[in-house]
């Protein structure tokens, strides 16, 4: 049986275990298991990210789940992948055929589409910026991920960080929700072999739903425990609270092209004139689908260096000088896009010139 028949049939029994209904899933997605509420889940709090101290740790964010009392908070914290190579996928909530759906995580070889989702800590919404594989080594990026340089010395840093407004919407599509859709790309990740979480995680989910605290109820969205730095462990010293929402949150610049924000649909100004607007839109459109292509193929390349890469001697030096390439081009990329769009939206407000024939002689 294949994973995703695993996942299907797992899902189905925990739904009937707790009085939920099954959804179909699209075939690009893993199993989704619906909620007969129309609640959205509450925003996610912010937190410091717990120092990795164990080589071969990748992030997992945490989440809001849901069982027959409501949500309830699962800690972000570290997880040891189930083999080298793989990256995590974290699910999330998205909004369908009336009611809020979970999609499940999973690993894979690349990072799939998690709603567009900002978990912070190299989940922007798109991608992760919080280290790479290279052969059977992982890279850490100390500009993203808080690790231990002194016990973990395979790492590289991006040394431009930005002060943004934390966004905390925690579900995609509804009233409210992040408007983001899978790109042909994260739609492939899906379809390839992937793994569901591990049992360990599954251990810290349930550690999670047993902790009356971490019960939306109770906190009122405030988690006291918001991370740690090992899976079900949430009374050792290394638990993170929630941290305040005005503390400045740090972003770390976009490395690859993956990283960036879906490109949407940009509606043309309205002039007045049917057919003018209906040109105009149809500009808009393609300047989209082409700027689309653009960041696809620019993600492809950058996808191929990194396979390369894995083929070479892995230094620090060297997986550092890459990124430091990658980030340039995606800037680079995402200026020119920036660009286009300015100039194309300037050129569409301007109004047309009225020309005035001279009067005839008489």
């Amino acid at each position: 049986m294949s994973q995703t028949s695993n996942s299907i049939v797992l899902a189905s029994a925990c739904a009937l275990a707790l009085g939920l209904t099954l959804i179909a899933a699209p075939d690009y997605a893993v199993a989704q298991i619906s909620v007969s509420i129309t609640l959205a889940p509450p925003a996610l709090p912010v937190y410091e990210q717990p120092v990795l101290v164990e080589e071969g740790g990748i992030w997992a964010p945490g989440y809001w789940d849901y069982n027959q009392d409501g949500y309830f908070w699962v800690p972000g914290t570290w997880v040891q992948p189930p083999e080298a190579g793989l990256l995590w996928t974290p699910g999330y909530w998205g909004w369908g055929n009336g009611v809020y759906v979970w999609n499940e995580g999973y690993w894979g070889a690349t990072v799939g589409f998690y709603g567009g989702i900002d978990y912070g800590f190299g989940y922007s919404g798109r991608g992760y910026s919080g280290g790479h594989w290279q052969g059977q080594q992982f890279y850490y990026n100390t500009a993203v991920s808080h690790v231990n340089v002194t016990n973990i010395h395979h790492t590289y840093s991006q040394t431009i960080v930005n002060n943004i407004t934390v966004n905390r919407v925690s579900y995609n599509g509804g009233t409210g929700g992040i408007r983001a859709q899978a790109t042909v790309t994260e739609q492939a990740a899906a379809r390839a072999p992937h793994q569901s979480a591990t049992s360990v995680q599954t251990q810290h989910r349930q550690a999670a739903m047993a902790n009356h605290a971490l019960s939306a109820s109770v906190n009122h969205g405030k988690p006291e425990i918001a991370a740690t730095s090992k899976p079900a462990e949430f009374k050792s010293p290394a638990q993170v609270p929630e941290r305040s929402a005005a503390t400045p949150a740090k972003k770390p610049a976009t490395v690859h092209a993956e990283d960036l924000p879906a490109i949407v649909h940009q509606a043309a100004p309205s002039t007045g004139n049917a057919a003018r607007d209906q040109a105009n839109q149809r500009q808009q459109d393609d300047l989209r689908d082409g700027q689309e292509k653009q960041r696809q193929e620019l993600q492809q390349k950058q996808a191929a260096d990194h396979a390369q890469a894995a083929k070479q001697p892995a230094t620090s030096g060297n997986a550092q000088q890459l990124e430091q390439q990658h980030q340039a081009q995606t800037q680079a990329l995402a200026q020119r896009h920036s660009a286009e769009q300015k100039s194309l939206q300037e050129t569409q407000q301007k109004k047309p010139e009225v020309k005035h024939e001279a009067p005839h002689a008489g």
